[in-house]
């Protein structure tokens, strides 16, 4: 067995869901593998990496009302020091992950059909966010 590996760049605008299903896909296409497993894992503790709806925006939109009302932000955290809006990042990418696997068949991902890879940023503002793309196989 073989091994590849990138990090990713990429920039956030605030709080959103980014959509990087074709960066990584890119990353498989470039290792040459047909047969494996890509682990992603996203080197931050206020952003989060899911698998989840990739043809409905409404989805993305009803995961993060329910998030902010499930951890709202404001000042009654005791971590304060960077602004109001990082304890609750944090709280967020605990709930979520910032790990994922997903296998390679083909030299595709092997991701369901309404599947997609999302980077999400927790934190108001824009972020410099490193993505780890490790890929084992054939």
């Amino acid at each position: 067995m073989t091994h590849y590996q990138q990090l990713l760049q990429i920039n956030t605008s605030g709080k959103s869901l980014l959509k990087i299903t074709s960066k990584v896909h890119e990353t498989v296409v470039k290792s040459g593998f047909k047969t494996g497993i890509c682990n992603l894992f996203l080197r931050h503790t206020s952003a989060s990496l899911i698998i989840q709806e990739n043809a409905d925006p409404d989805v993305l939109v009803d995961l993060e009302n329910f998030i902010s009302k499930l951890v709202p932000e404001g000042e009654h955290y005791i971590h304060s020091a960077e602004s109001p809006d990082d304890m609750p990042a944090h709280i967020r990418s605990v709930l979520t992950h910032t790990s994922e696997q997903i296998p390679i068949n083909n030299g595709r991902l092997v991701l369901g059909t309404w599947q997609g890879i999302y980077v999400w940023e927790h934190r108001q503002g824009s972020h410099h966010r490193e993505l780890v793309i490790h890929i084992s196989g054939d």
